[in-house]
C-alpha cells in the first residue's frame, strides 16, 4: 500500500518515529510535514535525532490564526494528495495538522487512520479538543491508547474501526531509553533529583499575559530550582511583559527529545501543561504537576502520579515545594509498548479492503 503520514508538530514527530519504522517494513510511506512547527529546534533537529526519514514534502504553512492555518493546510494537502493518490492517510494527535489532514482525506474519499484516538478533556474551549473530536468522527481507523479512550468513543456512538492498541509514545520511550545522553545534566550544572523541570506552552496559559505572570510568580515564590526549556510562544510573552523572573528559574532553549527524556527522568518533579510530558513523567516515575483544569490523560491523575492545578499562585507554589505522597505508577495504563506493531498488524489485515474501497471511490 501507499501510505501518507501527515505531521506538523513536535509530539507528532515522536509518534511518527515508531509507526514509520513499522510502515516501511511492508509499505511505501510518504511523509508530509505541514510546517506547523517551523522553528529548527522544534522540527528539523527532531527528524535527525529520532532517525525519521526527512519529509518528502514540506508544505511550509507556518504560524497564522487557527482557521487560516487549517484552510492553508487543506489547500496544499489536496494538491499533494491528488498527485500521490494514497491508499491511506495516517494522522497523529490533536493539532491543526491532524484536523486538516482528516478533513482533506474525507473530502477526497481517502481512508484516514487516527493514532491517539478517543482522548477527551471535555473542554471545547481548547482547540486541541475540537481537533481530536472532529478527527475521530471522520477517520475510519481509530487507534486508542487506553480503554478509557475506547469508552469515550462509545459514549459518542463511535464504535466501528475502534482498536485499543496502547500508546505509541511508550513504544518510543522504550526504543530510545538506551540512547539517552548522560551529559545533559552537566551541561546545565544540574544534580539528579535536585531540580524541577517546567514546560509551559498551551495557548490558554501563554496567550494570556496575566495567567503567565501568575505561573512565573509561583515558580519564583517556590524558591526551588526550576529548569525551564521555553517554547517560542512562551518566550515571546515572557519578553513582552514578565519582569519578575526569579533567580531560581533558568530559561533555556527548547531541547531535543533525548535530552528532554534525560532531564525528565532526573527531575524531582515535572511541571507542565503538555499531554505528552504528563505521560513521559508517568512512564519515568516522576511526579507531575499539570497546570490545567482538566487532562485527557485522566488515568495518571486517578493513580496519584499527576495533580491538576488551577492558575493560582499559592496553590502552584505550594505544590512545587511540598513533599509528594500517595503516588502510584501503576503498570500498563497505556499498553505494553507494542502499539505500533499492533497498528500495522490491523492495517495489514485490512489491506485488501482498504485498496478495494479506494478503487470504488475513483
Amino acid at each position: 500500500m501507499k501510505i501518507v503520514s501527515v505531521v506538523g508538530a513536535r509530539p507528532q514527530f515522536i509518534k511518527l518515529s515508531v509507526v514509520s519504522r513499522e510502515i516501511r517494513k511492508r509499505h511505501k510511506e510518504i511523509i508530509i510535514h505541514t510546517g506547523q512547527h517551523y522553528d529548527l529546534n522544534m522540527s528539523d533537529n527532531f527528524f535527525r535525532e529520532l532517525d525519521i526519514p526527512r519529509p518528502d514534502i514540506n508544505l511550509g504553512i507556518g504560524s497564522m490564526s487557527h482557521s487560516s492555518q487549517i484552510v492553508a493546510m487543506m489547500q496544499s494537502l489536496e494538491r499533494e494528495l491528488s498527485r500521490i493518490n494514497p491508499d491511506l492517510i495516517m494522522l497523529y494527535g490533536d493539532t491543526n495538522s491532524t484536523l486538516a489532514g482528516a478533513l482533506t482525506a474525507s473530502k477526497m474519499h481517502i481512508l484516514a487512520a487516527h493514532v491517539e484516538a478517543g482522548l477527551r478533556s471535555f473542554n471545547m474551549r481548547m482547540q486541541e479538543e475540537i481537533n481530536r473530536v472532529a478527527t475521530d468522527h471522520i477517520s475510519s481507523f481509530l487507534f486508542c491508547p487506553s480503554m478509557n479512550a475506547v469508552d469515550n468513543l462509545r459514549r459518542e456512538n463511535v464504535m466501528a474501526g475502534v482498536f485499543n492498541v496502547g500508546d505509541v509514545m511508550l513504544d518510543s520511550l522504550n526504543y530510545f531509553k538506551g540512547k539517552l545522553k548522560r551529559g545533559v545534566l552537566d551541561r546545565y550544572h544540574l544534580q539528579r533529583k535536585r531540580y524541577h523541570l517546567a514546560t509551559i506552552h498551551r495557548a490558554e496559559n501563554t496567550d494570556n499575559l496575566r495567567k503567565l505572570k501568575v505561573i512565573i510568580d509561583a515558580f519564583t515564590d517556590s524558591g526551588e530550582r526550576i529548569l525551564f526549556p521555553v517554547h517560542p510562544r512562551t518566550r515571546k510573552m515572557i519578553n513582552k511583559g514578565v519582569r519578575n523572573l526569579g533567580a531560581n528559574i533558568k530559561l533555556i532553549e527548547p531541547v531535543g527529545y533525548l535530552d528532554m527524556l534525560s532531564m525528565e527522568g532526573s527531575a524531582k518533579k515535572i511541571i507542565t501543561d503538555s499531554g505528552g510530558v504528563q505521560k513521559e513523567a508517568y512512564y519515568l516515575k516522576v511526579p507531575c504537576l499539570t497546570i490545567r483544569e482538566e487532562t485527557e490523560w485522566i488515568e495518571t491523575v486517578n493513580c496519584g502520579a499527576n495533580k491538576l492545578l488551577p492558575i493560582n499562585k499559592k496553590i502552584i507554589s505550594r505544590a512545587i515545594t511540598e513533599e509528594w505522597g500517595g503516588a502510584s505508577f501503576a503498570k500498563n495504563l497505556y499498553g505494553d509498548g507494542t502499539a505500533a506493531k499492533k497498528i500495522l498488524s490491523i492495517i495489514d489485515k485490512r489491506a485488501d479492503e482498504i485498496i478495494s474501497r479506494k478503487k470504488g471511490c475513483l
